[in-house]
């Protein structure tokens, strides 16, 4: 979109703000996702009858009534089901996903994987608080190992999904996680998750105060967040700690972390190319979540160009009829064998 209709639309938050009230618990991070995507949204120079949101079941699925476009609240799971079928319909939409990782880790992770592999052009935003909020605080998908909850008061004995993680191995073209603590960074994301082609995938970090309070302490907590949190910016080695006294560096087979000066880091640190397309990094980096030992990595992991399931699909279709025309939907019917039932 040129940036001579952007100021043509003169868009702002305002114009995204629905006239429902917002019902979230006091302290929600649902509260900062919306508050930076209707930050966000002027800015893609869209009009707003361009914009559908699409979303399940949970807290987060909410979400649609809070803006002010078109939207649609489905069934548990079955987002990217509907969104695919809107985005197919009408490939100049911009198309939305509101998941929580209960609805799009659980039933809808079927769903998901498949929306990833075909690289329908469609933004997949998923609150992740570790936790079934809507459903009062039973364990999830992503909830860790040993999680004492409603459903499992001696602890969940499985192991959770890790969404970044499944998003790469099910081939999406653009793979960001982000905190809802951390609005700027936050709204980076989003947009840049808006403005790629193909399916993008925005995990976001998500307090949930009420069942899973202090989730992600160790790196929304002010005193803590800099020696737990490296920012991935492309081009840029993994640089973290209060004084930026730290990086990442690989080790052969693995990342370690080395003391550096600030001022003089050594120039031959591994780098961060969020277009390389190397799922062996981007599969160390993702582990990291994982790893008490290591920071937890923020930021792009994947964007790279491939072309979108709607485009070919469209391009198939105008082959076909190049070389055998228009159809003919009632000769179809009658075509073959066929009855009449009395």
């Amino acid at each position: 979109m040129s940036d001579t209709l952007t100021k043509e639309l003169k868009l702002t938050r305002e114009d995204f703000t629905s006239d429902q009230e917002v019902r979230w618990c006091p302290g929600c991070g649902d509260y900062s996702i919306l508050a930076q995507m209707k930050k966000v949204l002027p800015e893609l120079g869209i009009p707003k009858e361009n914009f559908v949101f699409v979303s399940g079941i949970g807290c987060s699925s909410r979400f649609p009534y809070y803006v002010d476009t078109y939207g649609i609240h489905g069934i548990h799971g079955r987002a990217p089901v509907i969104a695919s079928g809107i985005k197919i319909a009408n490939p100049d939409l911009k198309v939305f996903v509101i998941t929580g990782d209960g609805d799009g880790l659980s039933i809808g992770g079927n769903h998901f994987i498949h929306l990833c592999r075909r690289n329908i052009d469609i933004t997949v935003v998923m609150f992740n608080n570790r936790i079934y909020g809507l459903t009062k605080g039973q364990y999830s998908p992503t909830s860790e190992r040993g999680k004492i909850t409603k459903s499992s008061p001696y602890g969940t004995v499985e192991n959770p999904f890790n969404p970044v993680e499944m998003a790469l191995a099910s081939g999406a073209t653009f793979v960001a996680k982000t905190i809802d603590r951390e609005p700027k960074h936050l709204a980076e994301m989003l947009r840049r998750a808006a403005e790629h082609k193909g399916t993008s995938f925005v995990e976001v970090y998500q307090n949930c105060p009420i069942f899973n309070d202090g989730a992600y302490s160790p790196v929304t907590d002010p005193k803590r967040k800099r020696e737990n949190v490296v920012i991935m910016e492309h081009g840029k080695p993994y640089v973290f700690g209060q004084n930026n006294d730290k990086a990442l560096n690989w080790s052969g087979n693995d990342f370690e972390i080395i003391d550096i000066e600030p001022e003089k880091p050594p120039k031959d640190l591994i780098v961060h190319d969020e277009h390389a397309g190397r799922p062996a990094l981007e599969f160390m980096l993702v582990s990291m979540t994982f790893n008490p030992d290591l920071p937890t990595p923020i930021g792009v992991f994947r964007d790279i160009k491939e072309d979108t399931y709607e485009d070919l699909l469209i391009r198939q279709i105008d082959f076909v009829k190049e070389q055998k025309g228009e159809g003919d939907l009632e000769q179809l019917l009658n075509s073959g064998k066929t009855w009449v039932v009395e």
